[in-house]
């Protein structure tokens, strides 16, 4: 009897231990893990002075019209990369019409914002700084206001070497998606995972990867970035309640005018989703849990049970990686040239 138990007992341990290995590869297949290293960027090379002068624009409300609203406002690297409110408060009080998406990792996204419209991080950042509703400003307004600080032209000289002048509107975006590059937190528990530590992930979180597959949520949300690849549709079995989904946005539509673009975002990237409710692009929903059982409802036609919601749960808040120590810039002393604030619309 004895003999028999044991032999048992290897049999069902083997079994666990097969069944591991294939929730592995099976993993490997659909994610990747976040490299250490700072990613390449097309058309800009990531140096040292190029993204040390992105982490000073990053933070200088001074570029903005009001002079008290900078990128780190709506993107604060101290909560997730993104803002406490369901959308932005921007220009004398304005509120933006989504949520804030994360600028953590961003560098691994198809492309940026929630319709896509800019391709890369150098687009992007040249966005918010116009926008009526976020900072307000103007091109000529970033590069008066950086040339007439004589230590910020110095910094982008160093930046920009080979550049007559050195501080134009474009090497302003370059800047800032240098240093936006450097904002990847690799070394989550799911990272270590696919990288063959099978004990980085606990028996629950397993069973949530497994879910996560199996379920469906990984045919959106996948690679890299666990999503930001690609575009879908939110409520594709059936529609979301007006309150996440508001009839007068429609997304994607508004850059491609294609009728079969209404309602459809870039799928958000689940990569630190634990750090940063409230959850899709209106804002409205303040906890993984519930946001959790709205996906699979209205996009996989599929009502979780309370385990199966909570194991997913215990899946996402394994993606939550080390995020990178970031030293508030001391930044260069304002001068008469400087432009004054304007509250003024």
């Amino acid at each position: 009897m004895r003999k028999v138990s044991i032999a048992t007992a290897l049999v069902l341990v083997s079994s666990h231990a097969i069944a591991n290995d294939d929730l592995m590869m099976a993993a490997k297949r659909l994610f990747k893990p976040i490299p250490s290293a700072i990613p390449a960027v097309k058309d800009n090379p990531v140096t040292t002075e190029k993204a040390e002068l992105g982490k000073m624009l990053f933070f200088d409300p001074r570029l903005s019209a009001s002079g008290i609203i900078s990128c780190n406002t709506c993107h604060n690297l101290g909560t997730g990369g993104v803002d406490a409110g369901p959308t932005s408060v921007g220009h004398g009080w304005q509120k933006g019409p989504r949520r804030a998406p994360t600028v953590y990792n961003a560098v691994f996204n198809v492309a940026q914002f929630w319709d896509g419209r800019a391709p890369d991080l150098k687009a992007q950042a040249k966005g918010p700084v116009q926008a009526s509703a976020e900072m307000n400003a103007t091109p000529d307004h970033v590069t008066s206001t950086l040339n007439s600080m004589e230590e910020y032209v110095g910094k982008f000289k160093q930046a920009f070497p080979r550049d007559t002048p050195p501080v134009t509107f474009d090497n302003f975006a370059k800047a800032l998606e240098a240093f936006e590059a450097t904002l990847t937190t690799p070394a989550a528990p799911f990272d270590q995972y696919l990288n063959g530590d099978a004990n980085a992930l606990n028996d629950q979180q397993k069973a949530g990867l497994r879910l996560f597959m199996n379920k469906g949520c990984a045919s959106c949300h996948s690679g890299i970035n666990i999503g930001g690849q690609d575009f879908f549709p939110f409520g594709v079995i059936k529609k979301p309640d007006a309150k996440l989904l508001p009839a007068a946005d429609k997304g994607r539509f508004a850059v491609t005018t294609a009728p079969s673009d209404q309602y459809v975002f870039r799928v958000a990237p689940l990569r630190n989703v634990a750090l940063r409710a409230p959850y899709f692009h209106s804002g409205q929903v303040w906890t993984l849990k519930e946001a959790v059982g709205i996906m699979s409802e209205v996009q996989l036609g599929a009502k979780l049970s309370e385990k199966e919601n909570t194991d997913i749960v215990a899946f996402l808040n394994s993606l939550s990686g080390r995020l990178p120590k970031i030293e508030y810039p001391i930044l260069p002393t304002r001068t008469k040239e400087t432009p004054a604030p304007s509250l003024g619309r």
